[in-house]
């Protein structure tokens, strides 16, 4: 009998153990989105600000969606958790608010206690509770800890994120070469046109051509986990942008295409069979 309950209590321990582990020391960053669930736009009521400069207050490094992430975050988005604030139902007259921490895989790490406020005004109401709700990871002795099962996996991101690197700007290079060179062979057909004061166009050998376009569109960049996507005014995904070594410069999911920044304006460089096209784009990131 003692034998089994000794096995009993050593189970436990090595469960107990097992559940200590997985702690919030063990991610090195926050990253806190720009738009919580229960929000109608982006920062309303400085919600995401007020949760970033909270994180950063009492000892976290946090960083908003959208702002440049370290070298070690890019490589490895599992280094970090992702700060969602949910607004909980069947509060009457108050704004109830709960403050989560989820790692890579969707898991939860972290709830904080509830935060609630019985302010009419919501700008109000929401940072008061949110403030309320932080104070779990307030009083929280957080302490970077590198956890090796978490770090280890920097080398496997490494070693496909080089090879992906290498691929992409491959990609990109010969894109940008292509359609650098389709416009200098328009360029010089147009000279000979001019010099010659030929009526009709002599076909070029290439069948290839550039078309620029410089129709606009109202065009939206989304944050995703592997770069953006973009959507109409409907809205409707009309494309998915993959990151690249190469900053301003996405490639097309499912398309040869790029998607890049140049003298302030965007481009979207497309090509279809042996014909390229140009066209600027108007989009909000």
């Amino acid at each position: 009998m003692n034998k089994f309950f000794y096995t009993v209590i050593c189970l436990l321990l090595i469960q107990f153990s097992a559940i200590a582990q997985t702690s919030i020391n063990d991610y090195k960053y926050i990253v806190v989105p720009k738009q919580f669930n229960f929000q109608k736009t982006e920062g309303q009521y400085q919600l995401n600000e007020l949760t970033k400069f909270l994180f950063n207050k009492y000892g976290y490094s946090a960083i908003l969606e959208g702002e440049d992430f370290p070298e070690d975050l890019i490589r490895n988005r599992c280094l970090a958790l992702r700060a969602k604030v949910d607004k909980l139902k069947g509060g009457f007259l108050k704004t109830d608010v709960q403050i989560q921490l989820i790692d890579c895989q969707g898991t939860v790490v972290m709830t904080s206690k509830e935060g609630s406020s019985r302010i009419k005004a919501y700008d109000k109401a929401y940072n008061a509770a949110i403030r309320e709700a932080f104070e779990t990871y307030q009083f929280y002795d957080y302490t970077y800890q590198p956890n090796s099962k978490i770090v280890s996996q920097t080398t496997k991101s490494e070693e496909v994120s080089d090879a992906e690197a290498q691929q992409a700007q491959a990609e990109i290079e010969r894109l940008k070469n292509e359609v650098e060179a389709l416009k200098e062979q328009q360029e010089a057909t147009a000279n000979k046109i001019t010099e010659t004061s030929k009526p009709t166009v002599e076909k070029p050998l290439t069948s290839s051509k550039v078309e620029k376009s410089t129709e606009t569109y109202a065009l939206y960049a989304q944050p995703t986990s592997t770069g953006y996507q973009v959507v109409d005014t409907s809205p409707k995904v009309v494309m998915l942008l993959l990151e690249t070594p190469k900053k301003d410069v996405f490639l097309v999911k499912d398309d040869n295409a790029i998607v890049y920044k140049q003298d302030g304006v965007w481009y979207l460089s497309k090509y279809k069979g042996d014909e390229a096209s140009v066209t600027a784009l108007k989009i909000k990131f």
